[in-house]
């Protein structure tokens, strides 16, 4: 496994939540924690049960909305404004 940096049990459970989300993009990810979508994808395999595991990865596998340079150029925001702050 690649060396991830030190994260707290919250940004973990921040991280999971933000990739099982449709309209997030990797890069939002990758703009609040500095993780690639690779060091993404280790967090989900080594905190997820592998069943939940290959159910998340079937679900991303070519959703367009999950990477920021496929979005319509309207999209201009990480979150979306029903999200708590």
């Amino acid at each position: 496994m690649p060396d991830l940096p030190l994260l707290s049990p919250q940004d973990i459970d921040r991280i999971i939540q933000m990739a099982w989300e449709d309209r997030t993009p990797f890069e939002a990810i990758t703009y609040q924690f500095g993780l690639k979508e690779n060091e993404v994808r280790e967090i989900m395999r080594r905190e997820m049960k592998p069943s939940s595991f290959k159910m998340w990865r079937k679900r991303v596998t070519g959703r367009r909305t999950k990477h920021a340079r496929f979005r319509s150029e309207a999209v201009q925001r990480f979150r979306s404004t029903n999200q708590k702050d």
